[in-house]
Parts: structure tokens; C-alpha cells; sequence
């Protein structure tokens, strides 16, 4: 798995950790949603997946929303994939390993890219999300330390 790269994660991923209330995998037949993806530095098996929405608007209200209770905002990167706008909803993250990923994102047969420096917040972000996530602090509607916890038990 590249770093900063997109995939899509197999649907018995979502059977194992139902009750986590995950996002949806599939949508109208279509695969959604797609995932950012990067290793975790202190573990090769865990992959940590953000998905990604076209829903720009809704997330930026509840962004500006948030910044005016808290200092900063975790839960929210934005920036554009394929010349489009999208929101990274880091309050969405979560660990998997490399068996439950069905493929490689791609657009015309090339991988889909985005700008070095949006690769870098998005993962900075996340990475404070798992940080505050491992003090008990979870920014996620689930436990992410939990879960890879069971990933590495597998």
C-alpha cells in the first residue's frame, strides 16, 4: 500500500466490525466511498483509512462550526482529488490491514494524485486523531485503537 494513495476496502472488512457503525461500502452499486491511505509508522501490518465525500458544503459548516468552540479541528482536511473539491473525514478514520483491501483507485488506468502538501495535512491530521485516540480521547464515533487492537490479534 503507498502512502497517500486510494483504495477501496472489501466488504467482509465491514462484516468483522459491523456493530462500529463504519461507513456504508457500497452505495446505488457503485463502490463507495474511496479511502486515503498511509501506513502507521509504528506498525507495518495496520493501514489507516480516511474516506473521502463530494458533500463539501455540508463538512465545512460543521468545520466552521466546530472552530468556533475549539481551538483546533480535527475532524476535517479539505482539498481537491481529480480537479474536484473533497472533504478527507478524518472523524471517519480507521485501522485495516492489507487483506481487506480490494483495489487500487485509479482514473483512466493512472493512479489518482493529489498535491504532496494535502497528502502531508491529511496524514498530520490523522495522525493527531490516533494520538488523542490512544490517550481515550476519540475524535472517531468508535474506538480506532480497539479496533486495530483486533486487527493485530488476527
Amino acid at each position: 500500500v503507498e502512502n497517500g494513495k486510494f483504495y477501496f476496502i472489501k466488504d467482509e472488512f465491514f462484516d468483522i466490525f459491523n456493530e462500529y457503525k463504519l461507513m456504508e461500502n457500497k452505495e446505488n452499486g457503485n463502490k463507495r466511498p474511496c479511502y486515503f491511505c498511509f501506513n502507521d509508522p509504528e506498525n507495518e501490518e495496520i493501514i489507516w483509512f480516511v474516506p473521502i465525500s463530494s458533500k463539501v458544503d455540508k463538512y465545512k459548516t460543521i468545520f466552521e462550526s466546530k472552530k468556533k468552540t475549539r481551538k483546533k479541528v480535527y475532524n476535517f482536511v479539505f482539498g481537491k482529488v481529480l480537479g474536484k473539491e473533497k472533504a478527507f473525514l478524518i472523524q471517519n478514520i480507521f485501522p485495516t490491514t492489507v487483506e481487506y483491501i480490494e483495489s487500487k483507485y485509479k482514473n483512466k488506468e493512472q493512479d489518482v494524485e493529489i498535491a504532496e502538501s494535502l497528502k502531508e495535512e491529511i496524514i498530520e491530521t490523522s495522525m493527531n486523531v490516533i494520538k488523542l485516540a490512544k490517550k481515550g480521547f476519540n475524535i472517531p464515533f468508535y474506538d480506532i485503537i480497539e479496533m486495530r487492537n483486533i486487527l493485530l490479534r488476527k
